[in-house]
């Protein structure tokens, strides 16, 4: 039986994802019940790789592996290879045009970062950074979700948004965040190089990152519900942005 799960997302067994890594298989993430031995080894090459390891019990990995011998290791599978912010960067350079990202901070509900990148991908942005903690990922969901945007758009993933808004405005970047209490879009300048910051769909923006963005940008809301799908919201102000740059 080959280690791979019914649904094709998920790998298990310590060859079987040992050898997925060496490989450069696109995985999202490493689940595994230690960090010691030969599932150090495991460990060592996915973090080298910017794969998130994750410690879990054996409950959760036969969860994953459906009953299958999973030797205390399971991998799951990416839609897409992620990139890096520089690769990013280089794509507007190439196009001739002003920087133009979106990030997500702790957007969790895979549906709506299918949407987020599937908005993305149609408004021209350059492309999308997520942390690499407390977010969705590139998973199976994602993809179908944003109906293989998620093959097209290019994805960085960091370890620390704010840190990284940080070294971007160092080049040139300015970040505009989204909140109820913001200035209205229309009213702000979104042509020149931008990144616009979307939080998650409970708690918005978290402190730090808020703290990192040099505007904070609002869309009217004229009736009794105060707030929009997080996809929603993005995708208004993707197409604020577009409207403004094509004037």
């Amino acid at each position: 039986m080959p280690n791979i799960t019914s649904n094709a997302q998920i790998l298990f067994g310590r060859n079987a994802v040992m050898e997925a890594l060496k490989s450069d298989t696109p995985i999202d993430t490493i689940f595994v019940t230690s960090l010691t031995g030969s599932l150090g080894a495991i460990c060592t090459l996915a973090k080298k790789q910017g794969i998130v390891v994750k410690t879990v019990d054996n409950h959760k990995l036969d969860q994953l592996a459906e009953g299958g011998t999973h030797q205390g290791v399971c991998a799951q599978a990416a839609c897409a290879t992620y990139v890096t912010v520089a690769e990013l960067l280089a794509i507007s350079r190439q196009k001739g045009t002003a920087p133009f990202l979106l990030l997500c901070d702790g957007i969790e509900d895979p549906h709506n970062l299918g949407a987020i990148l599937r908005t993305a991908e149609a408004a021209g942005v350059d492309g999308v950074i997520i942390p690499k903690r407390r977010s969705a990922s590139l998973t199976q969901t994602v993809h179908k979700t944003s109906a293989g945007a998620a093959s097209w758009i290019p994805v960085a993933r960091v370890g620390n948004l704010a840190t990284e808004m940080i070294a971007l405005k160092k080049q040139g970047i300015w970040f505009y965040g989204a909140d109820m209490d913001g200035v209205p879009a229309v009213q702000t300048a979104l042509t020149g190089p931008i990144g616009l910051v979307i939080g998650s769909e409970g708690h918005g923006m978290s402190a730090p990152v808020r703290a990192q963005c040099d505007g904070i940008i609002s869309l009217p809301m004229f009736g009794k519900i105060n707030s929009l799908n997080a996809s929603v919201a993005a995708g208004i102000l993707m197409y604020e942005a577009v409207r403004q740059r094509m004037a």
